[in-house]
C-alpha cells in the first residue's frame, strides 16, 4: 500500500522566489508549506500522490498506444482518403529531405513522452506498494532531463495549423490517433502537475530503509 497518505517528515526549504531557507514542520496530507517571508509554495503534500499519478500514467500509456497505432489524419478528396499516423509522418519528412525536423518530431513527440510514461511506471508501480525497484533515484533525476525535450503541444499546434491550411484544398478528417495524442497531452501534464517531487524522494528513503540501500 501507497504511504502517500502520512505527514511529510520536517526537513529544510529553499524559497525559489526570495531564497530564504525555511525550517518546514512536518506537513499533514493535503497540506502546503508557505515561505516565511514571502508566502510562496515550497511544496505540497498531496493525499494519494503515488497512487493518482500511477493511474494518470497507466492512462498515458493506453492513450500513447493508440496515439501511434492508429490513423491520426486522413486528407484527400472523397473516394481518394490518404491515412497518416504519427511515425508515418516522421518518415515523410525523412523522405523530404527535411532530416533534422523529422528527428525533432520523432524525439519530442513520440520518444519523450514514452520515455517519460515508461520511467514514471518504472517509478510509481513498485512505489505504490511500498517497493522500489534498482536505480529508482536515477530514474528520477533523468525524467527531470526528459521533460523540457516532451513537446507535444508544440507539434499539435502545428497539426491543427496544417489542418486549417489544407480545409479548403481537401477533406482533412482526424483520425482515433489524434483525439488519443490530444487527451495524452492533458493527462499526461495532469500526472505531472500531481507528482510533488519531495512526496516521491521521501517515499523512496522509506522504501529504502525496508528493502536495503539501492545500487545506483
Amino acid at each position: 500500500m501507497s504511504t502517500s497518505l502520512e505527514t511529510l517528515s520536517p526537513c529544510l526549504s529553499i524559497c525559489h522566489e526570495c531564497d530564504l531557507l525555511n525550517d518546514v514542520p512536518p506537513l499533514p496530507p493535503d497540506g502546503c508549506a508557505r515561505c516565511s517571508r514571502c508566502g510562496h509554495i515550497l511544496f505540497r503534500n498531496p493525499a494519494n500522490c503515488v497512487d493518482r499519478t500511477l493511474a494518470l500514467t497507466i492512462s498515458a500509456m493506453m492513450l500513447w498506444i493508440v496515439a501511434n497505432l492508429f490513423p491520426f489524419l486522413s486528407f484527400g478528396m472523397p473516394g481518394n482518403l490518404v491515412h497518416t499516423n504519427l511515425i508515418s509522418g516522421v518518415i515523410s519528412l525523412y523522405e523530404q529531405g527535411q532530416t533534422i525536423l523529422s528527428i525533432v518530431v520523432l524525439v519530442t513527440s513520440i520518444i519523450a513522452p514514452a520515455l517519460q510514461i515508461a520511467g514514471l511506471l518504472y517509478v510509481l508501480a513498485p512505489l505504490s506498494r511500498g517497493r522500489r525497484l534498482p536505480s529508482a533515484r536515477r530514474t528520477m533525476r533523468w525524467l527531470g532531463h526528459i521533460k523540457p525535450w516532451s513537446m507535444m503541444e508544440v507539434f499539435l499546434l502545428g497539426i491543427l495549423v496544417s489542418m486549417v491550411k489544407l480545409g479548403g484544398m481537401a477533406d482533412v478528417i482526424p483520425g482515433v490517433a489524434l483525439w488519443a495524442f490530444c487527451c495524452l497531452i492533458v493527462v499526461l501534464s495532469w500526472a505531472l502537475s500531481i507528482l510533488e517531487p519531495l512526496v516521491l524522494w521521501g517515499q523512496l528513503d522509506r522504501a529504502e530503509r525496508v528493502g536495503g540501500p539501492e545500487r545506483q
